[in-house]
């Protein structure tokens, strides 16, 4: 019988450990980093509130610890001579623990959790002295001990490993989304920088829009519609030795529809079609727009024949080295891009270029050359035909009543674009709907022109008793000039209620159809700007500051007729304007030739005065009596003005009639020698 060892007996928990079966891997997949970015948050978020392992020696441990029986298990980590000490929840409480932790532990949080750790010499010395201090206090309760071994994954390099992982997960996260990865991911991405954002229009793709929508460019859709069959038919007219143009570019101010007719193309047109805007070239990153380019003319290569669209083409074409302190090298550069793309070593086939820009004036030249845009289409401002069909377009969907004059509504509303039309029929829909009304009639057109031309009634503006006389007089000498000039606009509607921001009343003129001004035309039309200040200073012998922007139209007309139409004798047949000049400091005179010119205007101007002094002089009782009915109803209508003062005493169409047709402004003009709908605001 073997002798009985004297040594106290040491349970052993799971000595060794239980060995994992085998599993199978599965394949890697993307949710394995979202579960572990998961897994890491919570667990950070359980060691926050978990508390610290705090650092003791051997001798606390067993004199404070062990001995007063607070000690619930140990391990004992063989790999790294470490013993960890886990606690009773119920001993947590005790003064020592309190001090060495600086405050009371919740016992919830502590349970399961090593508090304590130290160091050994060696884990099989630190079993022998143990022994010995079981052996020495015979009462104190023998604890678990749990042997173990760290591996290195959970040492110190496990937090560098965990947090490459993470950044690893979320910047695969961030690539899949912002490079258009996964189901359904879009082609915009950081992988994508340089790709071309064109929209394409493929052959059979459904465009709510077509060239019945498009009216009042009959011959900007002829000049679209022969590029389509360039595309078609293109031996037609390579037969005899022709080329087919490379590209067309769309010409007119805001609102007239270029992009419309654009749209239009692509609902027609059996080829493929490419859409997108200038700026869609332009990016923060150095190259992209180069490149985009040149992804935009690949992509096009492959579905020759095709149409390219560019929108608002002066984002990335305005012309290089004007200004080198403001020059933009990447748009440049993009800009180059497109010039060798157009037409450059390797010329394309089949490929035809369509933009679009209301500043033609801002372009660079070698990109309006031929062989890069053969074609510039102009498309103006509709006239009174254009404006009847357009409103005939947007009045489809309207209910509208039967005695709506359309041809009234061309005529009334001159200089209108196809969106200001749009937008006035819209207007004239919701006017008459908020007043209940089965139909829009014709009362609700002539408020949405109002409206559009005015701004919004203020109806709650208080205006007091004097100076809404002086508004209805200043009003009054508009109208009465106008109506007694010859060469000035037919008036059609005068009012004294405010409008807008700043308009406390108004005088609306029917601009004639005329596309060249003689000098008597602007000299009329100086005077008429002055008749709201010559009446204040005839019936109040004082003026106001209601003539603000009168005088802003006197002088810009006067100072077009001396400097830019040279309709003055003594500064001469000169004009000092340069629309290729941006600058505006640049001047093209001298000082004294800029001092000749501030005389001959001031002189213009001043004999205007006269001029209008005497004729409102002598139509005083006029100007009184629509003054005073202008207090009373704050509308008159030409019919209302030939009621009180008679017809107007001149043949409108005599005047059309001896109007010079050889004689033509250049439809670029800068200066606005005649707007297209006059208003005489008070400001």
């Amino acid at each position: 019988m073997a002798k009985e060892d004297k040594q106290p007996k040491i349970p052993f928990i799971n000595p060794g450990g239980d060995e994992k079966p085998n599993r199978k891997v599965p394949k890697f997949n993307i949710y394995w980093i979202y579960g572990l970015i998961f897994a890491v948050l919570v667990g950070s978020t359980y060691l926050k509130n978990s508390p610290d392992i705090t650092k003791i020696t051997e001798q606390e441990f067993k004199e404070n610890m062990l001995a007063k029986g607070d000690v619930l298990k140990i391990e004992l980590v063989r790999n790294k001579d470490l013993v960890r000490v886990y606690i009773n929840s119920d001993s947590i409480g005790k003064e020592f623990y309190v001090k060495k932790f600086k405050e009371k532990l919740d016992p919830s949080k502590v349970k399961g959790v090593a508090l304590f750790q130290f160091n050994i010499v060696d884990w099989k010395v630190f079993y022998e002295n143990l022994s010995e201090f079981y052996k020495t206090h015979p009462t104190i309760n023998q604890v678990a001990i749990d042997p173990t071994d760290d591996t290195d994954f959970f040492g110190p390099a496990s937090s560098i490993i965990i947090y490459v992982l993470i950044f690893a997960g979320i910047w695969l996260l961030m690539m899949r989304k912002m490079g258009g990865g996964g189901p359904g991911g879009g082609g915009g991405g950081i992988f994508n920088i340089g790709k071309s954002k064109a929209t394409l229009f493929d052959k059979g793709a459904k465009v709510n829009i077509n060239f019945g929508d498009v009216a009042g460019l009959d011959e900007a859709k002829v000049e679209v519609m022969e590029i389509v069959d360039f595309l078609k038919n293109p031996k037609k007219y390579t037969a005899l030795g022709g080329k087919i143009p490379k590209g067309a570019l769309l010409i007119g101010p805001p609102g007239t529809g270029k992009t419309l007719l654009a749209k239009a193309m692509a609902g027609e047109a059996q080829v493929p079609f490419f859409s997108l805007s200038g700026s869609d070239f332009v990016e923060m990153f150095v190259g992209v727009g180069a490149s985009r380019v040149r992804d935009l003319f690949k992509q096009a290569r492959e579905k020759a024949p095709c149409i390219i669209f560019i929108d608002e083409i002066d984002a990335i074409g305005r012309a290089r080295g004007k200004n080198v302190m403001m020059s933009n090298d990447e748009r440049e550069n993009t800009l180059n891009q497109l010039l060798v793309e157009m037409d450059g070593f390797g010329g394309d086939t089949g490929i035809i270029i369509l933009a679009a820009t209301n500043r033609p004036d801002v372009l660079d030249s070698a990109l309006l050359r031929p062989g890069r845009f053969d074609r510039q289409i102009s498309i103006d401002k509709p006239d009174v035909k254009g404006r009847e069909a357009i409103f005939k377009v947007h009045l489809t969907p309207i209910k509208v009543s039967e005695t709506l004059d359309i041809n009234k509504l061309a005529e009334q509303t001159p200089g209108f674009a196809g969106a200001d039309i749009a937008n006035v029929c819209n207007e004239a829909a919701l006017i008459a709907a908020r007043k209940d009304k089965e139909g829009v009639e014709m009362i609700d057109f002539q408020d949405a022109i109002d409206r559009v031309i005015g701004g919004l009634e203020k109806k709650n503006k208080i205006i007091a008793p004097h100076e809404k006389e002086i508004i209805a007089y200043h009003e009054a000498g508009h109208a009465v000039c106008g109506w007694f000039l010859e060469h000035a606009y037919p008036l059609l509607k005068v009012t004294i209620v405010p409008r807008g921001t700043a308009a406390l009343g108004y005088a609306q003129y029917t601009p004639k159809e005329q596309y060249i001004h003689r000098t008597e035309d602007l000299i009329d039309r100086i005077c008429m700007s002055l008749g709201g200040r010559v009446s204040e200073e005839i019936f109040f012998g004082k003026i106001s500051t209601g003539a603000g922007s009168d005088l802003q139209n006197v002088t810009q007309i006067a100072y077009s007729m001396v400097t830019v139409y040279g309709m003055n004798s003594k500064v001469g047949n000169v004009s000092f304007y340069d629309p290729s000049q941006e600058s505006t400091f640049t001047k093209p005179y001298s000082e004294e030739t800029g001092k000749l010119i501030d005389e001959e205007v001031r002189e213009i101007v001043a004999k205007a005065y006269e001029r209008t002094l005497q004729l409102l002089t002598e139509r005083k009782n006029e100007v009184e009596i629509i003054a005073k009915e202008l207090l009373s109803k704050e509308v008159l209508h030409k019919s209302d003005v030939e009621a009180l003062i008679g017809k107007r005493p001149f043949d409108e169409k005599k005047i059309l009639e001896e109007a010079l047709p050889e004689v033509v402004i250049a439809p670029d003009e800068p200066i606005i020698i005649a707007p297209n709908i006059n208003t005489e605001s008070e400001s």
